[in-house]
């Protein structure tokens, strides 16, 4: 089924996910690529429109990214977003200069109402608030332009130029610190791009059914590797509903998940129709692990070793190159482990597979590939998955490895598990866990001087983070209170051993990422 397309381009911009789930939210299947796609590339793909990102540079330094002005003459309507609005005017012939007084946070902006931006929203003022967060200012507006929104120290919080369908923001409208922003940016794809609206759970879903049917054939077997989140369990759904018994899932306990896991993934799978196996191999993960400090390093053992366990269990099952390994890799996924010369935020385990096991394969499939959190969860409604399965709080393919800072040993993964456990049960029964997005411990690697009874103790300082979020691309500390806290730091202190202190997590997404590592 093909869809309506929008193009987010990224300069570097922190929220370029954001902004393309925004996107998808007003039902418009859209991509993000790099600044540095070829004009032709683009103009290939056909988008319907194309949003350009925020970034942390100034237009005018030469290092800066630019992008060429044929662009603006495809007769695709585009929509610059602080960054973008600046590089828009900067390229057309404006001006960009050092603001006077720089904007961050929340700032009264007063909106044209006549910009189509900004039309049709009948509740909304003509004084609201957006989040600014720039050091720069458009000075003088490129010819053709006009400003239809200001600040009391921003003179083109937004500008227009109507015939070229050429729209910019120096705010984020995709945040939701700004008033009725996705309101403007359905505004942007609807009353300007001429979007219809034609992204939606129900239509991908059928059409990837049929499209995997397709592609795997008659004959053809999937090895899915199962981890029990959301990710691999709505993928397991959607190939159960595309071919049945001939798909395998191969549940991999690594020895990294967390209290009781193992038991309760294997528990939920045995009402299905599927072959499913669990694989115990703790000790092989923990003894390729053994020593290794570094994240990304830990990440790209548990991804090879995670291949190498599927390799074995193709051979076991009579897997032959006419058959196909499935992966629960979702499109943050491909974005925080880089496209092109995109900065790399986390290597995904998804992504790691040793090329000698793929090869093994006929091919990968990856059919979430092209969805958000969210929307796996909608599909997963749209199977019929559980909604204690669909809910679930992610948890990250390397388990808790990255989630004990240093080096792994078994000791280390028992006590975060029984810290862990401890937490989520006095939040569950706070009843905060359905207030709070995700929640879990973190064992650090910094140890120090404690009294318990008569005695001094040297043990680890153990880290709780509790956040709250609608897209997990940005998120908020919880609000958990003292006294649930003071609750559960007693019972961790009394009842894990070689934890001495608890200290809780008070860091938003950004600056920090939601995991530790």
């Amino acid at each position: 089924m093909t869809h309506q397309l929008c193009i987010v381009l990224d300069f570097g911009g922190q929220y370029n996910q954001l902004i393309a789930r925004r996107v998808r939210e007003c039902g418009v299947y859209c991509e993000v690529k790099s600044y540095k796609t070829p004009i032709e590339e683009l103009r290939a793909l056909n988008p319907v429109g194309i949003i350009f990102t925020g970034g942390p540079n100034s237009v005018y330094d030469d290092a800066s990214p630019r992008i060429s002005p044929e662009i603006f003459h495809l007769g695709i309507p585009i929509l610059g977003i602080c960054y973008g609005c600046q590089l828009m005017a900067y390229t057309l012939g404006g001006k960009v200069a050092t603001c006077i007084t720089s904007e961050y946070g929340k700032t009264e902006t007063t909106y044209d109402p006549s910009c189509l931006l900004f039309a049709g929203i009948q509740d909304m003022p003509e004084q609201a608030i957006s989040w600014m967060s720039h050091t720069d200012y458009i000075s003088e507006l490129p010819a053709g332009f006009r400003a239809t929104a200001h600040t009391q120290h921003c003179p083109v919080a937004a500008m227009e130029n109507k015939e070229q369908k050429l729209y910019a923001v120096q705010f984020h409208p995709e945040v939701n610190h700004t008033q009725f922003g996705v309101r403007m940016i359905d505004n942007f794809l609807k009353k300007v791009c001429g979007c219809t609206g034609d992204w939606t759970m129900g239509n991908f879903c059928k059409a990837t059914v049929q499209s995997l049917r397709d592609q795997i054939g008659p004959d053809g077997r999937v090895l899915l590797a199962l981890s029990g989140g959301v990710d691999s369990s709505v993928l397991a759904a959607l190939l159960a509903e595309a071919i049945g018994e001939r798909l395998t899932c191969v549940f991999v306990d690594h020895g990294l998940m967390r209290k009781n896991e193992g038991d309760e993934v294997e528990a939920a799978f045995a009402k299905w129709d599927v072959n499913f196996v669990r694989v115990n191999a703790e000790e092989r993960f923990l003894s390729k692990l053994a020593g290794v400090e570094d994240p990304q390093e830990k990440r790209h053992i548990i991804g090879a070793e995670f291949g190498y366990v599927f390799r074995d269990e193709a051979e076991r099952f009579g897997i032959t190159k006419q058959d196909f390994l499935a992966q629960g890799t979702i499109y943050p996924d491909v974005i925080e482990s880089g496209q092109g010369d995109a900065d790399v935020i986390k290597s995904h385990h998804n992504k790691l597979l040793p090329a000698e096991v793929v090869a093994r394969f006929q091919d990968v499939l990856e059919p979430l590939s092209l969805l958000f959190k969210d929307e796996v969860r909608q599909l997963g409604r749209e199977l019929g998955l559980p909604e204690y399965l669909v809910m679930r709080q992610p948890f990250p393919g390397p388990g808790l490895a990255i989630r004990i800072i240093g080096a792994v040993t078994k000791e280390k993964a028992d006590t975060l598990r029984d810290a862990d456990w401890i937490y989520r049960e006095e939040i569950a029964k706070a009843g905060l866990d359905k207030q709070i997005s995700q929640y879990f411990a973190v064992l650090t690697n910094c140890r120090s001087v404690g009294v318990m009874g008569d005695g001094r103790t040297y043990d680890y300082t153990l880290a709780l983070r509790g956040v709250t979020t609608t897209d997990f691309m940005t998120a908020d500390f919880a609000r958990i209170p003292y006294e649930v806290l003071e609750v559960i730091s007693a019972r961790i202190v009394n009842e894990v051993k070689n934890i001495n202190r608890i200290v809780y997590d008070v860091t938003t997404k950004p600056p920090a990422t939601i995991e530790w590592e």
